[in-house]
Order: structure tokens, then sequence, then C-alpha cells
């Protein structure tokens, strides 16, 4: 097993730590807020909350019809480490672009989330499927919560200080919040930009015999790896079952993170009360989604991952009820408990079902059920919320996605699914 101080496999960790400014300050946090506030000021609540989840759901269904052949491409010419950062850098200047735009031009706005979202997802396509490259097997839970703790941290710290610039700005010598937020953006990209370096000068990504063909070639090859996967997937019961239940519940989860600085300003809250709630989940979530992964080491991946979701199914339903302050804040808790845990061990049990050569294609197409869930979910929500105009009954739908996605994923056997793959890929390489 390599050894936990390896610098590579910290380098990769880092990344989190790197990201996850976009994922705390730009989407989870100040967008929103932002959004109802500055952006589109003149839309009622509602409106503007129909406005971002059609946003979130659009970006997701573009990364969804790339993400597979970029993952395919990406394995057949050993161009993990450049898709990374083609879609990080697009993040991180879109990130930027965000601050240039003026009050009330919600549509400008919302371009530039998309896009910047995009960049986002697109990234962790290739971030994640990097993990079997840094670390052996028995080391998947370990490694994948490490990365998801050190982006709880990262993303935490650099959120505490733009909240002190926006709560402040005169400390900073800003004129006021609207400028301290934009230049919160900006900082976000600088942070990003920052802490990438570490992969990209000490993460080595084996290069295969395609790496030195024609770029047309890699491509052929890429399409022709994806079809193989496609039949291979439609093949494989338990890799299908296991990516049902994660489309399901990461659906709950991504909606959930997305959406809930928006749902709280929708039913009374301050804004102020929601943004002390965020710092508690970046701050709760990082030892948690340590101490998540130690659990999943020795109680078993797959029911740490079902206590993760009856946990969740519990959060929608006090989500629904509650009306003081503090109860968001026990809200905040109880997602920093168990968000960075559902998310680290799912992507190390899928990790120790597929093959590594493969790694990249499919893990395409885990973030291509993730994002595409990540359309059904703001979807979802929009579509209630506009129907009933009760945001309460649009979160409270949420709840099915837990429901399913627990039930589908009792029944897979990551064990039984790995030897499955491994003897597909055999007697595909034999034909």
């Amino acid at each position: 097993m390599k050894p936990v101080a390896d610098r590579p496999l910290y380098s990769w960790a880092l990344y989190d730590w790197a990201n996850s400014a976009y994922a705390t300050t730009v989407m989870a946090g100040f967008f929103p807020l932002f959004f109802k506030e500055y952006y589109s000021a003149s839309a009622d609540v509602t409106t503007s909350t129909a406005q971002l989840g059609f946003a979130n759901a659009l970006a997701s269904l573009l990364i969804v019809l790339v993400a597979p052949l970029l993952g395919a491409i990406a394995d057949a010419g050993g161009l993990k480490k450049r898709f990374l950062f083609l879609f990080a850098y697009l993040g991180i200047l879109m990130t930027v672009g965000l601050a240039m735009v003026e009050q009330g031009a919600w549509e400008a706005a919302a371009l530039l989330y998309v896009a910047g979202s995009i960049g986002f997802m697109g990234s962790n396509i290739f971030y994640d499927a990097l993990l079997p490259s840094v670390a052996e097997e028995s080391a998947f839970d370990r490694v994948s919560g490490l990365g998801f703790a050190l982006g709880y941290l990262g993303g935490g710290l650099l959120f505490a200080l733009n909240v002190w610039m926006v709560q402040a700005p005169e400390s900073f010598g800003i004129s006021d919040a609207a400028a301290a937020v934009k230049l919160s953006f900006v900082s976000v990209a600088l942070w990003w930009a920052l802490f990438s370096l570490p992969l990209l000068l000490f993460v080595e990504e084996r290069r295969n015999h395609a790496a030195s063909q024609s770029a047309a070639a890699i491509v052929r090859e890429g399409y022709g790896r994806l079809a193989k996967t496609l039949r291979r997937i439609a093949g494989l019961r338990g890799l299908l079952l296991f990516l049902a239940a994660y489309w399901l519940y990461i659906d709950g989860v991504d909606t959930i993170i997305r959406m809930a600085v928006d749902y709280g300003i929708a039913i009374g809250f301050a804004s102020s009360d929601l943004i002390l709630a965020l710092l508690i989940v970046q701050f709760v979530g990082f030892p948690a989604t340590l101490l998540y992964a130690r659990l999943g080491e020795r109680w078993g991946t797959k029911r740490a991952l079902l206590l993760a979701i009856g946990v969740y199914l519990l959060i929608v339903l006090f989500a629904t009820a509650m009306t003081e302050v503090r109860e968001f804040y026990l809200l905040a808790v109880m997602i920093a408990l168990v968000q960075g845990g559902i998310q680290a061990l799912s992507r190390s049990y899928y990790a120790r079902m597929i093959p590594k050569a493969y790694a990249a294609e499919f893990f395409g197409f885990y973030n291509l059920l993730g994002k595409f869930a990540a359309i059904l979910g703001p979807l979802l929500l929009a579509v209630v919320a506009l129907y009933t105009q009760s945001s309460r009954i649009s979160i409270a739908s949420v709840a099915l996605f837990f429901i399913l996605g627990a039930l589908l994923l009792t029944q897979v056997d990551a064990e039984k699914t790995a030897k499955e793959v491994r003897e597909s890929l055999k007697n595909s390489e034999n034909l």
C-alpha cells in the first residue's frame, strides 16, 4: 500500500482544497444570495428560485452530454490531467467574469454561472479518475475522505474570509458589500488556480500507447472505448444497480447543496444566518468526513452509505417543518456530519468496482449520472415551487430520491461486481 504521506497523494487531495472554494463561496454561498438580491433583484422570490434551479439544471445537462466521451478520450490518450486543467481554468475565468456583471443583469450572471459550473463539474470527472493512480484499493476510503475533508477545510477558510469581507467591507478598504461579494469571486478564482498547482506538478498520469497517436486517432479510439464501455455496463447488473442507486441519492445531496440557501431565504431567514450555517457545515464537515471515512473502513462502505442516506432522509423531513433559525443551524450540523462522508465513500466504493485502465471513462459515467441527477433535483424543485407556490412542498419532494436510492443500494455487492467487471473485460479482450 502506498504510504499516506506520499506527495502525489496529498497533491491530488489538495485539488479538493482548491476547487471547493467555488463550491462553497460561489455555488452554495454568495451566488444564490447575490442572485436574488443583486443580479435578479427585480424578480419575486419564487421566480428567482426557478431561475437559479434552471441554471443549475442547464449546467448539469451540458456536462452530461460530454462527460462519458471525454472520459473515454482521456483514457485512450492519457489526457486526464490535461482535461482536468482545461475545465478548471474555464471555471476560474468564468468566476472572475461574475465580478464584472452589473446589477439587474441576471441573464449574464446566469450564463457565467452555468459556464463556471461546467468547469467545476468537468474538472471533477478527471480528478476522480486519478484516484486509482495515487492510492491502492485498500486505501480508497481513507484517501477519498482526505480529499473531501481538505475541501471542507480549504473552502471553509476562504469562505470565512469572504464572509468577513462582506460583513465589514470598510475593514478591507472596500466600498460596500456588493463590491466585497464581487471581490470574493475573484479570490475564489485565485485560490482555485494557486492550489491546483501541486496536482499539476506532482501527480503523474501513466501514459499508454495511444498517447503518441494523432488527435484524430485518439478521438476515434475514444469513441470505440465509449461504445465498448456502454456495452459492458449494460451487461453488468451490479454496476448498473450501483449507478442507478447513486444517481438517485446523490440527486438529493446535490440539490440540498445547491438550493439550501435559496430555501432558507424563501422561508424567511436572514442571509447572515444562512451564511453562518454554511460556515458550520464547512468546519464541522472537515473532521466529520475524516471520521466517516474511517467508519467506512471499519463498519463497511455500503453500510456507512446507507446510514448517511437515512440521515439525509431525516434532514429533508426536518427541513419541511422548521420555523426557527436555531433549527436551521441544527440542520447544518446534521448535513455536515454526513455530506462529505456520502460523497467520499460513494467515490471509493465505485472505484473498487472498476478497472484502473478504464478509470476516466467509467468515472465519466459515474459523473454523468451524478450530474444528470443534478439536473433532475433542481428542476423538480423549481417545477414544484412554481406549481404549488410552496418552498416547503418543493424541498419535501427530494425525499423520494433518498428512499429509492437506498432500496437499490441494498442490492449491490461491490466484491461480486468487481469480479464481474474483470471477467467482462477479460472476455472482451479475448474476442
